[in-house]
């Protein structure tokens, strides 16, 4: 039986009382502290103020334990709206907020699909705003804006643990790397991205990730929800439908 299915032991008189929601939240306070790294059955049980092997009658291995830290995330992340866009739209900002929140739910993301309560009410909800699209539509959909976002907060993340690696935010980074990249574009060999870099607008993570996204919702509904694109005469490419 997978954990969600499997009863707790029953509860025994104890000194420290003890039970799977406990065990997660000790968990996800450790890795938002200090990382994956420091998510351990033995640290856990630290934490608690018990011995590691009383956390097995509850919770068979590290991996169930992630498992479990991933669907307690999931909780928090509560798509809502009154349309398909809106709730695919919150969806991403849920889920970008809740990886900012806890920065290793960024290395768990992706994968095998999550299976536990809270990811399939999740899941629940954002097809049940997509129905009248067609049914085999909806899951590359989904995962295109979960890719999107995924992608995302990687970077977002990357670019904040760069940060504190390296004692050097974004602007002194770019500072740093200015008069390399103004000799490079002197040369006339890049001269499409040096007028990008000059010249278009500057925008910070929000922005980038609300425009980039709205790219995408903008394509899922003239793909999708819209109908099939045309095919120009000659042309050999297919419609999604």
């Amino acid at each position: 039986m997978l954990v969600w299915e499997r009863p707790e032991p029953p509860n025994r008189p104890v000194p420290a009382p003890l039970d799977r929601e406990r065990i997660v939240r000790a968990a996800i306070q450790l890795a938002d502290a200090d990382g994956l790294e420091a998510v351990s059955l033995r640290k856990v049980a630290t934490a608690l103020g018990v011995g590691p092997m009383r956390l097995y009658s509850y919770i068979d291995s590290k991996e169930e334990l992630l498992d479990l830290m991933v669907d307690a995330a999931y909780a928090e992340i509560r798509p809502a709206g009154d349309s398909w866009r809106e709730v695919l739209r919150s969806l991403a900002e849920t889920t970008r907020q809740a990886a900012h929140e806890h920065e290793w739910l960024a290395d768990l993301l992706g994968g095998r699909p999550q299976l536990g309560p809270h990811a399939l009410a999740r899941g629940e909800a954002v097809v049940a705003a997509l129905d009248g699209v067609d049914v085999d539509d909806v899951m590359p959909v989904v995962t295109a804006v979960d890719a999107y976002v995924i992608g995302a907060v990687r970077r977002e993340i990357a670019e904040r643990r760069a940060e504190r690696a390296t004692g050097m935010d974004e602007k002194r980074w770019q500072a740093s790397l200015g008069p390399y990249l103004e000799r490079t574009f002197a040369t006339g060999r890049f001269p499409t991205l040096a007028t990008v870099v000059r010249d278009a607008a500057h925008l910070d993570a929000d922005e980038t990730f609300r425009i980039g996204l709205g790219f995408l919702l903008d394509g899922i509904e003239a793909r999708v929800v819209r109908g099939p694109v045309p095919v120009s005469r000659g042309s050999t490419a297919t419609s999604v439908k």
